[in-house]
C-alpha cells in the first residue's frame, strides 16, 4: 500500500476559491471537512485515515478522515455519485478487483490496518458484515443462509448452529415470521424478508462492523419501514455504516450523519445536528432540499 501523499489536486494558487464549499469543490479546490467534537469523543471501531482513491486517474474520494463510531449507527448521505458506496465498499476492500484502483491513506478496522499488505482479506471480510441494495439470499434455505458462515468456519454442532439460527433471525426481526418454514429456500420469501434474511446471515457472525449499502432502495414502503425498525433495534449491540439517499431515513435511523459531496466530506456529526443546526450552510441546503 502507498503511503498517504498530497496527491489531490490543488487549484491555481493565483485563485481564490469561491465561498461557497460545494461550489469551491466542483472547481477543484480542497476543502477541510467540518467534524463536530461529539464525533470525536466516541470510541471508535473503524477509523478512516487520509484515504484517497482513483479508478484509473479519475479520483473518486479525496482526503477522507472520520471515525466511525462503536455501537452507533452512522449514516453517509450526499447526491448520487459523491462516493459514498465507494467509500462503504473500500472497508471491506470490494473495490480490490476493479482495474486501475489505487489507494493512499488507511483505513483501521479496531486498530488492525485494512490496507496493510499482511491483512487477509478473507480473514478481514469475516469480520464485517455486508448487505446490499438488492436482496440476494443464496439459493438454499432459510436456515442455511443463515448459518452460512458457521459452517464455511467448520462448525457441526447442531445444537449451536439451532441456536444461532434462531438469535440471528430474532435479530433480524424475522424469526415470528419463519420459524415453521426453516427449510424453506429463501429465494421464496418476500424482498423485504429477503433484506431482515441477508441481515440474519451477516449478524449471525458477530461483525464488528456491519456495512449496510442503501439497504431499503429495493424495498416497498412497508418492508422499508420493517428494516428501518430493525436499525433501531441494532443500535448499541452492533456498528453500523449505512449508505442512504433518502434523507429521513438517515434521520431516523442514525446516530451520526456524514454528508459528502463529490468524493470529499463536508460535514460530520450528531444526526440531530445535521439535520437541526448543522455548522455549514451547504450543509443546510442539502438535508433541507434546497440542492441534490
Amino acid at each position: 500500500m502507498q503511503a498517504a501523499t498530497s496527491d489531490a489536486r490543488q487549484a491555481p494558487s493565483a485563485e481564490a476559491p469561491p465561498a461557497d464549499r460545494l461550489l469551491a469543490v466542483a472547481r477543484g479546490f480542497e476543502v477541510p471537512s467540518e467534524v463536530h467534537a461529539k464525533v470525536l469523543a466516541e470510541q471508535p471501531v473503524l477509523e478512516v485515515d487520509r484515504f484517497n482513491l482513483w479508478y484509473g486517474t479519475k479520483q473518486a474520494l479525496h482526503r477522507i478522515t472520520m471515525p466511525v463510531s462503536k455501537g452507533k449507527v452512522t449514516a453517509l448521505v450526499g447526491p448520487s455519485g459523491c462516493g459514498k458506496s465507494t467509500l462503504l465498499r473500500s472497508v471491506n476492500r470490494l473495490n480490490d478487483l476493479v482495474q486501475g484502483l489505487r489507494i493512499t491513506g488507511d483505513m483501521r478496522l479496531n486498530g488492525d490496518s485494512i490496507y496493510d499488505p499482511r491483512m487477509d482479506v478473507i480473514d478481514l471480510r469475516k469480520r464485517m458484515g455486508m448487505v446490499f441494495q438488492k436482496p440476494n439470499p443464496f439459493p438454499m434455505s432459510i436456515y442455511e443462509n443463515v448459518v452460512y458462515s458457521l459452517r464455511i468456519d467448520g462448525e457441526r454442532n447442531r445444537g449451536v448452529l439451532d441456536e444461532v439460527c434462531e438469535a440471528s433471525l430474532r435479530g433480524a426481526a424475522l424469526w415470528d415470521e419463519v420459524k415453521d418454514r426453516l427449510q424453506d429456500s429463501g429465494l421464496g420469501l418476500s424482498g423485504g424478508q429477503q433484506q431482515r434474511l441477508c441481515i440474519a446471515r451477516a449478524i449471525a457472525a458477530e461483525p464488528e462492523v456491519l456495512l449496510l449499502d442503501e439497504p431499503c432502495s429495493a424495498l416497498d414502503p412497508i418492508a422499508t419501514g420493517k428494516i428501518e425498525d430493525l436499525i433501531q433495534e441494532l443500535r448499541g449491540h452492533y456498528s453500523v455504516l449505512m449508505v442512504t439517499h433518502n434523507m429521513q431515513q438517515a434521520s431516523r435511523t442514525s446516530d451520526y450523519t456524514a454528508f459528502m459531496y463529490l468524493g470529499r466530506l463536508i460535514e460530520y456529526g450528531p444526526t440531530t445536528d445535521i439535520f437541526t443546526k448543522p455548522v455549514l450552510s451547504e450543509t443546510e441546503a442539502y438535508v433541507t432540499g434546497r440542492f441534490g
